[in-house]
């Protein structure tokens, strides 16, 4: 396994595969990988013949107030993992590598982007248009992979490619999960045990809406509440939104169409959680 620090070395080894007709999958991460992450790889082993992990802790996409220098870094390990389930490059630039002295250009966010985390975190979905297109210029993948935890950045990615026409296609994960439901993240370990005891509420809301929708329930004011109620039970957790959407517009839908996506952020303590589920169904005529 090759460990790459550079632009311009990550670079001439991408034009290398290129001329030998090497298809390349690209996972990109932050780092403090776990087996959400491991999926990733382990999809893109299975599909391309060589696969890239990026791992960079993203300065642009964390706002003023967020957890950028508390951010998890364990390099070591992470380099390990990637071994071990067969990754062929790591790259892993400094900072000063991907934002030299100088840099001014960024990439503007869809609509998409607007609501929920992009009304959250402001200055985050920019961060990450900007860092994906870096990346993706450099490594040029025939295949890149996300996992569906981050359900707004997946959709995000996917129009920006399609709007920057990047060759190669996106892939969303399912997400992974532990045994009572919680969607695996890097910043799940600093939850206390207590504060993990109470995590799994967020699950348990957006199945509570899935349940609801399979029961016959159509109005999506309605399935919000009942979202909420659940969350409601957990005096440790602080709401941020549940929203019942459109699983291409991420726009909020009033009456359901055959096919919903739920989201849902909620605060444990000082870690800030995420979630969703994809609902489809069919009424019977």
């Amino acid at each position: 396994m090759k460990t790459i620090r550079t632009t311009a070395a990550m670079a001439a080894w991408r034009r290398r595969l290129h001329r030998e007709g090497v298809t390349i999958g690209f996972v990109p991460t932050m780092g403090a990988l776990h087996d959400g992450h491991r999926s990733l790889i382990r999809a893109a082993r299975m599909t391309c013949d060589t696969v890239v992990v990026s791992i960079f802790v993203n300065p642009t996409q964390f706002g003023p107030t967020e957890d950028l220098s508390n951010y998890p870094r364990q390099l070591g390990l992470d380099r390990a993992l990637c071994l071990t389930e067969g990754v062929d490059v790591v790259f892993a630039p400094e900072r000063r590598t991907m934002y030299p002295p100088g840099a001014q250009t960024v990439v503007a966010v869809p609509a998409i982007a607007r609501r929920w985390e992009g009304e959250a975190r402001p200055h985050h979905f920019q961060g990450v248009a900007t860092i994906v297109t870096k990346l993706l210029c450099l490594v040029q993948p025939d295949i890149t992979w996300f996992g569906q935890k981050d359900y707004q950045q997946a959709a995000l990615v996917q129009q920006l490619m399609k709007d920057l026409n990047f060759p190669g296609r996106l892939i969303v994960h399912p997400t992974v999960r532990d045994s009572d439901g919680l969607a695996l993240s890097s910043r799940n370990i600093y939850l206390s045990k207590i504060h993990r005891q109470a995590a799994p509420v967020l699950f348990r809301a957006l199945e509570a809406g899935s349940a609801a929708i399979h029961a016959g329930e159509r109005r999506g004011a309605s399935i919000q509440r009942r979202m909420a109620r659940v969350v409601a039970q957990e005096p440790l957790a602080v709401l941020e939104y549940l929203a019942v959407c459109d699983p291409i517009t991420l726009e909020p839908v009033s009456r359901l169409p055959r096919r919903v996506v739920l989201l849902g952020a909620l605060r444990i303590g000082r870690i800030r959680l995420l979630d969703n589920t994809l609902v489809s169904f069919r009424d019977k005529v």
